[in-house]
């Protein structure tokens, strides 16, 4: 084993240049559910990864991949033992080649946050580390040092974020902690085979340590998301038309980390999920635009539908599930970047109406950025033309009157309440 990097040095894995810019064309699949624990998931990863390329996706988030105390994995213990409920750590690896063997990017749960400790000290709080598993690199036999301000027993700074209850929240102005995880981090790269990273609960540290994350990494253009659950704006009636407050909190957290990370955009779920609702009038703001974070920053903006919290077994916030198709026609044709739940691809019987759209999207190059211009945001009809290329109608009217599409456009897949359409090629 190589010699071991001392605390006060700072570990970087990150390549010296990156030529690509993955914010722009990424389609990205959560490669997992809330249970998934619950079966031999790494296995079923690999038997499903020649299907999932031949889908269209370019990533796959798969879960945390470290000790948990919950099975889910969302209260690390031992970060470097990667046998978990999920699979063995031989399967995880050989999970990740079969995907990266098909074309396919692996994106990791990251939960840094918090970390569950080992033992109690001479006070009886849960803040001390262990580091049970032999591996180069910083060590992560922490104390209460590691742990902020008065947090289960913590001596650290005061917490860069908010709090998160059930586990000790983790010291990130500490410059020997930030390098322990650095060094984890890029273990998680070199050794197992990540090429990015989704950030778990990003309100609980400030985002200035996501970009030392991302640059000393897997650096700066490569793919990686954080999850900042903010809430919706609401009003005497319910949700309110103007969503500019929910979106500026996503774009000061994106300014924050000097757009290293892109966010999931919560605010175009939440208004996406009453737009189908025949509502869709919410969905162009005053300036025409699209109402969420697409509308404002498309390239950070990772549009869903559901993940393993909102959706699922959880069900916390559900998309109407009546409505889901109508969801992805929206995602998966217009600017942002798209995420699809599993669960959606594999259990719902979607997986032929998902490969149509994402494919309609690949061969009409829409990207991250593509202009958008919203014809129609009525109650029961919004229509919009994507990259000049891709005409898009939801909603339950059929009549379009003068809206309807003229002979330079050909239909390429409908269904109830949608029609999407793509421009024919001029003869030449």
């Amino acid at each position: 084993m190589g010699s071991r990097i001392r605390s006060q040095e700072t570990p970087c894995c990150a390549p010296e240049t990156v030529d690509s810019n993955e914010y722009f064309d990424t389609i990205l699949l959560q490669g997992f559910h809330w249970t998934s624990h619950r079966h031999e998931w790494y296995k079923i990863l690999k038997e499903k990864a020649e299907e999932i390329a031949e889908s269209g996706y370019t990533h796959v988030w798969l879960p945390p991949p470290s000790h948990s105390v919950s099975p889910e994995g969302y209260l690390p213990g031992h970060l470097y033992e990667l046998n978990t409920k999920y699979g063995s750590k031989q399967e995880l690896l050989d999970a990740i080649a079969a995907l990266k063997k098909c074309g396919i990017k692996v994106v990791a749960d990251i939960v840094i946050n918090h970390r569950c400790a080992q033992m109690q000290d001479e006070n009886g709080e849960w803040n001390t580390y262990t580091d049970d598993i032999d591996h180069e690199g910083n060590k992560v036999n922490w104390g209460k040092w590691a742990v902020v301000e008065g947090d289960f027993g913590g001596t650290g700074n005061k917490d860069s974020g908010e709090d998160f209850h059930a586990a000790p929240d983790l010291d990130h102005e500490n410059p020997e902690l930030r390098n322990a995880l650095i060094s984890w981090l890029c273990f998680l790269k070199g050794h197992v085979g990540f090429s990015g990273w989704r950030f778990d609960f990003v309100k609980g540290y400030a985002a200035r340590f996501v970009e030392e994350y991302i640059l000393k990494t897997v650096g700066k253009g490569n793919f990686c998301v954080g999850e900042y659950w903010n809430d919706s704006v609401y009003d005497e009636s319910g949700l309110a038309y103007n969503q500019d407050a929910a979106r500026q909190q996503l774009c000061d957290w994106i300014d924050a980390c000097n757009a290293s990370s892109s966010a999931f955009d919560y605010t175009t779920k939440g208004i996406l999920q009453e737009a189908v609702r025949d509502q869709y009038w919410r969905l162009k703001d005053p300036n025409g635009k699209a109402t969420g974070l697409i509308g404002w920053w498309p390239d950070r903006a990772v549009t869903f539908i559901d993940n393993h919290d909102t959706g699922g077994e959880q069900n916390q916030w559900p998309f109407p599930s009546e409505k889901v198709a109508l969801g992805y026609v929206y995602i998966l044709t217009h600017p942002g970047i798209p995420s699809v739940f599993w669960s959606h691809h594999f259990d719902w019987e979607l997986a032929q109406d998902l490969k149509k759209l994402i494919a309609l999207r690949r061969r009409n190059g829409i990207n991250s950025n593509s202009t958008l211009q919203i014809t129609m945001a009525d109650p029961d009809c919004y229509v919009a033309e994507i990259g000049e290329s891709v005409l898009v109608k939801l909603g339950s009217r059929f009549d379009l009157g003068k809206g309807f599409p003229g002979a330079q456009w050909r239909l390429v897949t409908s269904g109830k309440d949608y029609a999407v359409w793509e421009k024919e090629e001029e003869a030449s």
